[in-house]
């Protein structure tokens, strides 16, 4: 994510001619936007990130269910 916003920023800058970004080549940009294409669509995949958040999410969505349905037999117990 922080690379998106790097490429963003540059896009701004460099659009609007802001400061020393005004003189640096669209190629840097479109560089840049080529490594995050190439780390989004493969790198990500390759070392298991993108699978990895979602087995948190579920994981996380799974321990407050858990906990959820533990709370409520105790509350029925008394």
């Amino acid at each position: 994510m922080p690379l998106i916003i790097l490429i963003v920023s540059l896009i701004a800058l460099k659009y609007f001619e802001i400061g020393p970004f005004a003189g640096i080549s669209w190629w840097w940009i479109a560089g840049l936007m080529a490594v995050a294409f190439i780390w989004f669509e493969f790198l990500e995949r390759m070392l298991g990130l993108d699978k990895r958040k979602a087995h948190e999410a579920i994981e996380k969505t799974r321990q407050e269910r858990v906990k959820k349905t533990f709370d409520n037999h105790k509350g029925r117990g008394r």
